[in-house]
Formats: structure tokens, C-alpha cells, sequence
């Protein structure tokens, strides 16, 4: 892989060389006819290589963010030690546990790159700006922000904290958002400066000074934006090879548009869990790749082994859409595993009985009857009063707002099982197995078709550096091979078949 391939003809044969001097053209004595050339190709060369200086990792490749701490600080850490991103899922924790993981992050990794994730809480904008104001207390450089449906304040004001210009003119932005989106218009909202209105009122604040506001209508909100396909969790079930160059052509229209000093750049995420996939996206001009539902079934993500049991036994048909929790009442919708779970099917008889009744107490007897005994496993009125205490201590405008509006505390409830879901599942709570909520795309089945048969089709052996470097080096042979194919060459399909490699044989490649 790191050496030129020639493929040399002599008297009719056509042999590999991995050596020697090539000549194009005629004229030169005692050589023989050159069939076919193809350079070396190597995992780091994937990709656009000034998002991996700037970003300091040698492989681009990014592990998304899961919520509720599923991509975890072990993977964040591993994968930093590797040359890769890893962030951190912050969605849905306590503000205490993502400070815990900040400081270790910053204690393990020191100048190693770390991220986190900032996720749109449009019915909980307090928590949105606590966590934002924490990745800038804690020093942390880069944040993945998803979900979101509109710019909102913290997140401008962390992009441009601490903004100025060099010496040299150059304009110094110390944090940076790598955007996730599955549609067009957002990516134009991150492709461009912070909106005015946003920057006057964090000069108004205090945040920004009137100088910091004008070197911000120079700079995108994030420079990186990746486009997010057919993927677990929150997603539009975009087709990646539409999505993806439609995004990639809309920031170059914007980077000529706004004159930027900085290359907009793209990534792709969704249905990337193999060399095939992965040298497809860099062969649509992706910057970099980013993984998700695979990671989560690695060793060292956040989840429970039970979970990480059921993954390994996807099929890329075993995902459907449910109701999500986060944004229960808009009807938006997230990607979950439906194979060995009645999740799916359980959320959205909730969100059917949402819409269909204006308060807890309209819900006919056996209707309600069937919710406690086979949702809950308890009666709303205790579901209400421990949602009451929580929301008490986390958000009391929310409570204050249920008392008002009856229709909001059956939210509430109803987002109690969606949410605790979640977490029966990352704990492993054997008793609600059948309710468990698993964010889950496609690509697990693909990930687990690629490694039948091989030591990755453990769950054990599943470890995050190992697939990822076993994704990257099948994209950089698959790449070398689509090279040769362009000129011409037939291949057999076993030179195609990029086999799972224990890691000490990828590093004899690499190295």
C-alpha cells in the first residue's frame, strides 16, 4: 500500500510489481509494456488533508457523537490515541457527569483532539446555554452540533468565544463547530456567518465586544459541516449519494459567495460501517467520514453488553423510525432497532394517544389500564409525581408549564418511558429488555454481513481503534483498485474483498 504498483506484460503476461522505475511513453530500450500504474494509497492520504492538520489527527475519520454518554470518554480517548476524533455524547446527561468526562478528557488526552457534543434542546434552551458556557470554561476546542433546527445564541457564542485577529492578520477563532446536518438549509445557515441579530445581542450582553462582532461576519459559524445520511437517532433517511453532493456544491457556492479565507469543507455520516461504504464517501469528495451505529457496538462504548449483543445480530432491515423524546411533541422521529424490542411499536402508540387526548384524565379507563400495566408498569399518577420531582430540580419552568396545560404533563409522562428506554437499555436492565430504545441505522447490518465469519463478529473482539483502522484500510485498497479499474484493468473479485485484519497486521501496512 505504501509502494507504487506497476502492472508489467511480458509476452502476453501480465505480473504485479511493486518495484523499479516507470517510464510513460516510447522510446525507452529493454523495458517492458506498461499495463497499468497505480500510486500508493494510504488510509491518511483519504480525505481532505488540511481538515486532518487543522484538527491534529492523522486519519480522517470522526466517531459521532450517541447520547447519554453511549459514545463515551473510552472511545473519545482510544480513538484520540489512534489519530482520530472521538466525541463525547453529551445529550441527556446531568451537567455534572459531562464536566466529569471534560476533565477527564483534558487529564487523559491533554493536546490530543477531543470533542463534544451540544445538541438543540428547544424545549429546554437553559440547559442548551449551561452546556455551551461549560465547553468554554472547560477549554473544550470542538463541539458537534446536532439536531439543531435554528441558530440559537449559546451556540454562536461558543463558536466565538475569544475570536481576534493576529499579527498577521489572520483571524484567530479558538473553537470550532463541526455542524451536523441533513438538510440543505442548514447547511447554509452554518455555512455562513453568525445572523446579525444573534451578534447584537451577545455585544448587548457583554459576550462579544463590537470589534469581535465585525471579525465575525468574516468567518462561517463552522468552517465543516457534515452531511448525515440514512443513520440511527435523530435523521431525515436521506440517500447519502444525493444528499452528500448537494451539500458539497452548496459549500462552494457559499465559500466563493462570502469570500472566506477558510476552505468549506464536508463530511459524510450515515450507512458508514465499511471499506465499501467509507470509499465510496471519499470518492464523492468527503473531508472526512464519521461512524456511529458501529461504534456503539464496540467494547468501549457506553452501552450495556446486552445491547451490544443485539447489534451483532442486526440485519439491515431491523431499524424502523419511533417517536423521540427530546422532541416528543413536534413528532419528530429517531432511528431505533426494532428487532428484539417492542420500543418501537410501544412510543408510537404513545404519540397516538398524545394526539388523540387533551390531558391524562381524558384517556379512557382501559386505555389507560393497558398503558400502566404494560408501558409504565406503574400508574401515571406515580410516573407524574417522580417526573415532578425531576423536572423540579432540572428545569421548574417545565412543572410550572404542566399545571397551566394539561396536555404538557401528559407529555412529560409520556417521555418518561421514552426517555427511561434509553437508559434501561445502556444499563442493561434485563427485566425491560422489551422496551429497550437502541439508536440504530442500517449500517449495523452492513458492519455485521462485512465481519461474518471473521473475529469481528464478536461482540467481544469489537474495539473502536480496530474498526476503524479495518474501515480505512479496505477504503484505501478498494480506492487503489477503483484506480486500476479506471484504466482498464479487470479485476477478480477476491483482489475486491477487503477481509477484517487484526490490528497487528493493519500496522505492519500502516507503519
Amino acid at each position: 500500500m505504501r509502494r507504487p504498483l506497476y502492472l508489467v506484460e511480458q509476452k502476453g503476461t501480465v505480473t504485479a510489481e511493486l518495484g523499479g522505475v516507470g517510464h510513460f511513453g516510447s522510446g525507452l530500450e529493454n523495458g517492458h509494456t506498461l499495463a497499468g500504474f497505480a500510486p500508493p494509497s494510504l488510509p491518511e492520504h483519504l480525505g481532505d488533508p488540511g481538515f486532518c492538520r487543522e484538527i491534529g489527527i492523522r486519519y480522517p475519520y470522526i466517531a459521532g457523537s450517541m447520547a447519554k454518554g453511549i459514545s463515551s470518554a473510552a472511545i473519545a480517548e482510544e480513538l484520540g490515541r489512534a489519530g482520530m476524533l472521538g466525541f463525547f455524547g453529551a445529550a441527556g446527561l446531568p451537567l455534572s457527569q459531562v464536566e466529569a468526562a471534560a476533565d477527564r478528557l483534558h487529564a487523559s488526552l491533554g493536546d490530543l483532539p477531543y470533542g463534544f457534543n451540544l445538541i438543540h434542546s428547544p424545549h429546554e434552551p437553559d440547559l442548551e446555554r449551561e452546556l455551551a458556557e461549560l465547553f468554554i470554561r472547560k477549554g473544550v476546542r470542538i463541539v458537534e452540533a446536532s439536531a439543531f433546527l435554528a441558530l440559537t445564541l449559546p451556540l454562536v457564542r461558543y463558536r466565538l468565544h475569544g475570536i481576534r485577529r493576529a499579527p498577521d492578520g489572520r483571524i484567530i477563532t479558538p473553537n470550532r463547530i463541526i455542524a451536523k446536518v441533513s438538510r440543505e438549509e442548514l447547511a447554509a445557515k452554518f455555512f455562513s456567518p453568525a445572523p446579525e441579530k444573534l451578534l447584537r445581542q451577545l455585544v448587548a450582553n457583554g459576550s462579544l465586544t463590537a470589534e469581535q462582532a465585525e471579525l465575525a461576519a468574516l468567518v462561517p459559524l463552522a468552517q465543516d459541516v457534515t452531511a448525515e445520511a440514512d443513520s440511527g437517532g435523530h435523521t431525515d433517511n436521506r440517500p447519502a449519494i444525493a444528499l452528500f453532493p448537494t451539500i458539497l456544491s452548496l459549500a462552494s457556492k457559499l465559500e466563493r459567495q462570502y469570500g472566506y479565507d477558510c476552505k468549506l469543507r464536508v463530511g459524510l455520516a450515515g450507512g458508514i460501517s465499511t471499506p465499501a461504504s467509507a470509499s465510496a464517501a471519499f470518492a464523492m469528495g468527503a473531508a472526512y467520514i464519521m461512524t456511529g451505529s458501529v461504534n456503539q457496538a464496540c467494547i468501549e462504548s457506553g452501552t450495556s453488553d446486552l445491547v451490544r449483543t443485539m447489534l451483532a445480530e442486526t440485519r439491515q432491515a431491523d431499524v424502523t423510525m419511533a417517536p423521540a423524546a427530546d422532541m416528543f411533541e413536534m413528532g419528530v422521529t429517531v432511528q431505533v432497532l426494532k428487532r428484539g424490542t417492542m420500543f418501537p411499536m410501544r412510543a408510537q402508540k404513545l404519540y397516538e394517544v398524545y394526539r388523540s387526548y387533551k390531558s391524562l384524565e381524558d384517556i379512557p379507563a382501559a386505555e389507560r389500564e393497558k398503558l400502566e400495566k404494560t408501558f409504565f408498569q406503574a400508574s401515571l399518577d406515580d410516573i407524574w409525581r417522580d417526573t415532578r420531582a425531576y423536572f423540579l430540580k432540572r428545569d421548574p419552568a417545565q412543572v410550572e408549564r404542566s399545571e397551566r396545560d394539561p396536555k404538557h404533563q401528559m407529555a412529560l409522562v409520556f417521555r418518561w418511558y421514552l426517555g427511561m428506554a434509553a437508559h434501561w437499555a445502556k444499563d442493561g436492565k434485563t427485566e425491560r429488555r422489551m422496551d429497550y430504545q437502541v439508536w440504530c441505522g442500517p449500517s449495523m447490518g452492513a458492519f455485521n454481513e462485512w465481519t461474518a465469519g471473521t473475529f469481528l463478529a464478536a461482540p467481544e473482539q469489537r474495539k473502536v481503534v480496530t474498526v476503524a483502522l479495518n474501515i480505512l484500510h479496505g477504503a484505501a485498497g478498494l480506492n487503489r483498485a477503483n484506480f486500476l479499474r479506471s484504466q482498464g484493468i479487470s479485476l477478480p473479485q477476491e483482489a475486491l474483498d477487503q477481509h477484517p485484519l487484526e490490528i497487528a497486521q493493519i500496522k505492519e501496512y500502516l507503519c
